[in-house]
């Protein structure tokens, strides 16, 4: 869950994160957990907790996880108190990188993403030095290889989507953060099964890496998501084509 990088998403729509997919799970769940003690176990009232568990079925995490989640984040099965904190800096040749936490110990949290950014080259900033780069986007993808692009694309055009890009393999749709959950479903009611889908913070613009920096970039990516407290990485970071991390 790197965020937009055009390499990241090829990358992840290929299943390379199937590797981490007890990792991914282990995120939705503290997600729904905190969507559930926030706004209640009744998805159909809870927009937060809708959201959330689109995202975990789109990864096809087993709904025994996703009921489990639920009913820790109201209390039937000991109440788990999560805080949300967002992190802000810069990696390797000035790549932008914003970093989202849930987590039950917020000194813990600070101290290891500051180690980590400090340890792989990057510097932590300041509130706001770097989250006005992006965007909170819908953002849906699919393998090109299954979808018709210009059936999806008629699909999710009607459906409300901003955009929709085919680029080296995966079709990309993007929405409005309050259209994701219609648009979404609209697709999944015509039978188009997603690869990924979430709610993405998406960079206006992004950096060119060559290979050198794109690899220490990797790095600090890959350390940041490895931490339990650490819930999504994003960067405009865009990876050299043939850079495979």
């Amino acid at each position: 869950m790197s965020g937009h990088s055009k390499w990241a998403t090829i990358k992840h729509a290929k299943g390379a994160a199937d590797a981490k997919r007890g990792q991914l799970f282990t995120k939705f769940i503290k997600e729904i957990s905190i969507a559930a003690r926030m706004g209640g176990g009744d998805p159909n009232s809870n927009p937060r907790l809708r959201t959330a568990i689109l995202k975990a079925r789109a990864s096809n995490m087993p709904k025994d996880n996703i009921e489990r989640a639920i009913k820790k984040g109201t209390g039937e099965l000991g109440n788990a108190v999560y805080e949300e904190k967002l992190y802000e800096g810069y990696g390797p040749n000035g790549v932008a990188v914003l970093v989202e936490v849930l987590t039950d110990n917020n000194n813990r949290a600070a101290a290891n993403v500051r180690n980590i950014f400090s340890k792989t080259g990057g510097n932590l900033g300041a509130t706001g030095s770097v989250a006005y780069m992006f965007n909170r986007k819908g953002v849906i993808e699919y393998d090109a290889e299954v979808v018709n692009e210009d059936e999806i694309m008629d699909a999710a055009l009607e459906a409300g989507a901003e955009d929709i890009v085919n680029e080296e393999g995966v079709v990309t749709v993007t929405t409005d953060p309050a259209d994701f959950e219609t648009v979404l479903e609209a697709l999944n009611g015509k039978g188009y099964e997603s690869v990924s889908a979430e709610i993405s913070m998406v960079p206006d613009t992004y950096a060119e890496l060559d290979m050198d920096s794109a690899a220490k970039v990797q790095k600090l990516i890959d350390r940041l998501e490895e931490d339990d407290d650490v819930q999504n990485v994003y960067t405009n970071a865009d990876f050299p084509e043939g850079f495979e991390g």
